[in-house]
């Protein structure tokens, strides 16, 4: 259980670095066809479909891999 804490410790601060010293790097995120953004007068709606299953393909083929 201390292991995967450690685990989630590295990469969240991996996450942070690029996003502090690279956010170039990222820009793409929330852009793709599929994420949907509506706009009114006094609300915003963001909801990122596409986005969200890249990150769950890419989380699912890493947690496969750790755990083998």
């Amino acid at each position: 259980m201390a292991r995967w804490f450690v685990i989630a410790g590295i990469i969240l601060l991996v996450i942070g670095l690029v996003l502090h010293f690279a956010p170039g790097l990222v820009q793409w995120f929330g852009k793709l066809p599929g994420d949907l953004h509506w706009r009114s007068e006094r609300t915003q709606v963001f909801v990122p479909i596409t986005s969200m299953i890249i990150i769950s393909i890419v989380l699912t083929i890493l947690l496969n891999l750790f755990n083998r």
